[in-house]
């Protein structure tokens, strides 16, 4: 995940907009914060409007408690109506959206005492630890359940494909270009 160059009280009304669509037909529309183009491809990438959420499961192991992402689709369809109605107490409305779950709506103010930090184990990439913001807790068949909204953007990069329609690179194409990508924001911080 990279920072966003565009401040938070952005008026993105002007901005322009993609819409993605994954295999099962979901769609997550996502603002354009850059566009490139590479061998007369154009790539983007992109921010999804509503603020991205992760469910997390606490699971009690021997020394404590550890959070662990819910990303099955079955667990998620199960908790989905009851996570719906928690976040909607907080005027939140939750989407299944591609890619990620989404929330529409204000987040609430980042509190310190509501900031989860999740440590990323991968043997093959020396990853900074993620920082996310607790939104609500619920039980669901005695399970407890957290979601959460990380505190850094979620972005994708994509490109059009043949039939006109924005795809996701796959992980070995985005390793492609990642290095391009990271100048390219980085020259624009400066």
């Amino acid at each position: 995940m990279y920072p966003s160059q565009f401040p938070e009280e952005n008026d993105r009304s002007n901005q322009s907009s993609i819409t993605l669509t994954d295999e099962t037909g979901r769609s997550l529309e996502c603002y354009v914060e850059h566009s490139l183009e590479v061998d007369e491809q154009e790539y983007f990438l992109l921010l999804p409007v509503d603020s991205p959420v992760e469910v997390f499961a606490w699971q009690t192991d021997g020394d404590g408690e550890e959070a662990v992402l819910v990303e099955d689709d079955f667990t998620i369809e199960k908790i989905f109506s009851t996570a719906q109605a928690v976040l909607s107490e907080q005027n939140l409305v939750l989407k299944n959206t591609a890619y990620a779950l989404t929330a529409a709506g204000d987040l609430p103010m980042v509190e310190e005492s509501d900031i989860f930090t999740l440590e990323i184990e991968d043997e093959e990439a020396d990853l900074e630890p993620e920082q996310l913001q607790l939104l609500a807790s619920f039980y669901w068949e005695e399970q407890e359940y957290a979601i959460y909204t990380p505190l850094d953007p979620l972005l994708f990069f994509a490109r059009i494909n043949p039939e006109g329609k924005p795809e996701l690179l796959s992980p070995e194409e985005f390793r492609e270009f990642q290095p391009l990508l990271e100048e390219l924001l980085f020259n624009e911080v400066e």
